[in-house]
């Protein structure tokens, strides 16, 4: 098993012995008693469950997808969220035994166990919350730059770009009337997505959240806090900025210089970083479709993505990338 994001798509249900005693048994074996109730969570990558204490409290039970991380790559997401909360920024970060293990292993799975955090999505519509989500950033970043990850991936093209691409064409995914459309429009795509991170030039990379978008942020009346790092990297800053705003031009402007007069209260930011804010939307568009495909074996993804099997979606999606090769070429 690699440090890095696993690339093979999956032969079995990965998830297929999951059941509800097992996941009891397993948050019974970090000595807490539950009450026979569990409620499972939105979640495709790994299955996370809540679950009822005696107490009347309740945990959260995180079982990672078998093969995507190694042990290491897991303990290092685990040590990164420890290390914030330590710092008083507000994560959801794993509980830990007696000996200071936050990853332990059931039958086959590998899983942690969370405090149970409630919230809502944040919707950003004021200047005030928008710069409170800057602050938060800010200080994540503050901490994220001060160490460095070994074992987590890097917010590359090699990893979001080129081996989606690939995966799709080895792999028959693209119907036979498109597959010179997608292979051009991509090859045109990654292209241009390269000269614009060679014209920005160096930059300082650091430890990210690596997926933030407002699903994976909870608000309270506290402000904001993160419930997930599990897709935790390094890159430039602006990977953990881009996603937080949407709307016409003017509007994601607006976002932005708010957001960003938040964040410089605790961190100065590289403004060049901004040219890469379409180069990143494209690496995501080109990353997720693959994502959905790796893993169609999984039985919960194509209860949850049945477009991905139907011609209109592909069809669709070249002319997606077309436009996003638009406004990379722009950027």
């Amino acid at each position: 098993m690699t440090d890095n994001e696993s690339q093979s798509d999956d032969r079995t249900a990965p998830f297929a012995a999951l059941g509800p005693d097992t996941v009891l048994d397993a948050v019974e074996a970090q000595g807490h008693r539950c009450d026979g109730r569990s409620l499972a969570l939105s979640s495709y990558e790994n299955r996370v469950y809540q679950v009822g204490l005696e107490n009347g409290d309740w945990l959260v039970a995180k079982f990672y997808r078998p093969g995507r991380w190694s042990d290491a790559a897991i303990a290092e997401e685990h040590s990164f969220a420890l290390e914030l909360a330590a710092h008083e920024i507000p994560v959801v970060a794993p509980l830990t035994d007696d000996n200071g293990t936050s990853l332990h292993w059931h039958e086959s799975f590998r899983y942690a166990v969370f405090p149970r955090q409630g919230g809502h999505w944040p919707e950003l519509g004021s200047t005030e919350d928008r710069e409170m989500m800057g602050r938060f950033i800010g200080r994540l970043h503050a901490v994220g730059a001060s160490d460095q990850f070994d074992h987590r991936p890097d917010i590359s093209m090699e990893r979001l770009g080129y081996e989606p691409r690939e995966y799709l064409l080895d792999h028959d995914w693209i119907p036979g009337h498109i597959v010179e459309s997608y292979s051009a429009v991509s090859d045109q795509l990654l292209d241009a997505i390269e000269r614009v991170f060679d014209e920005v030039g160096e930059m300082n990379w650091l430890r990210l959240h690596g997926d933030c978008h407002l699903g994976n942020t909870l608000w309270t009346d506290s402000g904001p806090h993160f419930v997930d790092l599990d897709d935790c990297a390094s890159g430039p800053a602006v990977q953990d900025l881009w996603m937080l705003f949407s709307g016409d031009e003017e509007a994601r402007r607006l976002q932005r210089d708010d957001v960003l007069a938040g964040y410089e209260t605790f961190r100065d930011f590289d403004y060049r970083e901004l040219r890469l804010i379409e180069p990143l939307r494209a690496l995501r568009m080109l990353h997720y479709t693959a994502w959905v495909a790796r893993r169609w074996h999984d039985p919960a993804f194509p209860r949850a993505f049945p477009w991905l099997g139907e011609n209109r979606y592909w069809e669709q999606y070249i002319l997606d990338l077309k436009e996003q090769l638009a406004a990379v070429q722009s950027a």
